[in-house]
């Protein structure tokens, strides 16, 4: 069982699942170790994602913690047994590990949420686009840094593209779609594109109007990514100095309620392409 110096999000919240159930069940980690037949140590490290667990071994521990959530079980068992190395690790050493952990969550995910306040989602912003965003980041990066992440995000609309498309909402505040990121003919073809995306079938996308007065989350950009079951749901935030990733119960409900208020405030889909229309007819 290989040691990881750098365990991946999916790596450490499938150790996190597991520690949260054996603390559940009140077992220590010595019983724990005992029923798999090695060290205490050992087991730490694969709480900690730094060591993988088998499929086998996560059946073993659930009998043993009295987990009688079967579903939520075999979707920790899955995640163990996924060992295919995803195209983004061919960034590996290139970009940032947390840019890598979002393309991870994305391509795993059952659906994808996201509310943006100052640009257009990742997953739906054209090349040219991505190369403004990019450009404005705070130390500025390098013309290469700027093309390793247009790149990279790029490669993460696949997700619409697979055999099985990632069904995506988008809820993106008006304030986004005026912001400027590149000259106004990119913003003009972004907007465009942004409709265009939006009547595919699987891509919801729902902007919510200057109208509509304040708003939760002090206007935080996040990502909501549904598991294979609701225990294995996880958000991710922005942050100055890079993603941010919770799988916390309370801060999943918090979100959702978030995510709920959206959906709530935003316009219906066509009223929403019209208002994009709309903004790309102004610059």
């Amino acid at each position: 069982m290989a040691t990881r110096t750098t365990p991946t999000e999916r790596q450490r919240r499938l150790g996190a699942e597991l520690r949260k159930m054996r603390l559940a069940a009140g077992v220590t980690t010595e019983y724990a170790a005992g029923l798999l037949g090695i060290d205490r140590t050992r087991l730490s490290n694969m709480e900690s994602g730094i060591r993988s667990f088998s499929a086998e071994r996560i059946w073993t521990l659930a009998c043993n913690y009295a987990c009688a959530d079967q579903s939520y079980v075999e979707a920790l068992a899955t995640v163990a047994e996924t060992k295919d190395r995803g195209w983004w690790e061919r960034h590996r050493g290139t970009l940032p590990a947390g840019l890598l952990d979002i393309a991870e969550l994305e391509w795993h995910a059952a659906r994808v949420r996201t509310v943006q306040f100052m640009h257009v989602p990742g997953l739906l912003q054209t090349e040219e686009y991505a190369r403004g965003v990019f450009a404005a980041v705070l130390p500025p990066l390098s013309r290469l840094e700027v093309e390793l992440r247009v790149a990279h995000r790029m490669e993460r609309q696949q997700v619409f593209t697979r055999a099985e498309p990632l069904p995506y909402v988008a809820y993106v505040h008006e304030a986004a779609l005026r912001m400027r990121f590149g000259d106004t003919e990119v913003t003009r073809q972004q907007l465009e594109h942004l409709a265009d995306q939006s009547e595919r079938e699987g891509i919801d996308v729902r902007v919510v109007p200057t109208a509509v007065r304040g708003f939760p989350g002090a206007g935080h950009a996040l990502l909501y990514a549904d598991g294979a079951v609701p225990q294995l749901d996880t958000v991710q935030l922005d942050s100055a100095h890079g993603p941010v990733f919770t799988g916390a119960e309370a801060q999943l409900t918090k979100y959702r309620a978030h995510l709920d208020w959206m959906d709530d405030a935003a316009l219906p889909p066509a009223a929403s392409r019209d208002l994009i229309h709309a903004v790309a007819r102004e610059l």
